[in-house]
């Protein structure tokens, strides 16, 4: 058997386990200041929600303070906050968006 791990025309195959990248959540957080309009915008520019969805969530961030908005990969939350953080500066609101691990 020691002779057949060092024949040439035998080849190993190694497996390798790769884990589940962890989730995050993105959420939204309400304030007194950002427009209901505008976060609808954010809603559906950058998390793709169609009308409905993005305006049942904008009230759920209204009523409750906070709303998740989706799950993603830790480099896709992290750019999707990025980028309601920006849109927001831009349109000077202070809306503002919180990643955090997924259970």
């Amino acid at each position: 058997m020691g002779e057949r791990l060092n024949d040439p025309n035998v080849v190993l195959e190694e497996k390798t386990k790769l884990d589940k990248p962890k989730l995050f959540r993105v959420l939204l957080l309400n304030d007194d200041y950002t427009t209901m309009e505008f976060v609808i915008f954010v809603l559906q520019a950058v998390f793709h929600k169609d009308s409905e969805d993005a305006h049942t969530l904008m009230w759920q961030i209204h009523q409750s303070g906070a709303g998740i908005c989706g799950v993603f990969t830790y480099e896709i939350a992290e750019m999707k906050v990025a980028t309601v953080e920006e849109m927001a500066r831009q349109n000077e609101f202070p809306l503002r968006a919180i990643m955090e691990e997924d259970e």
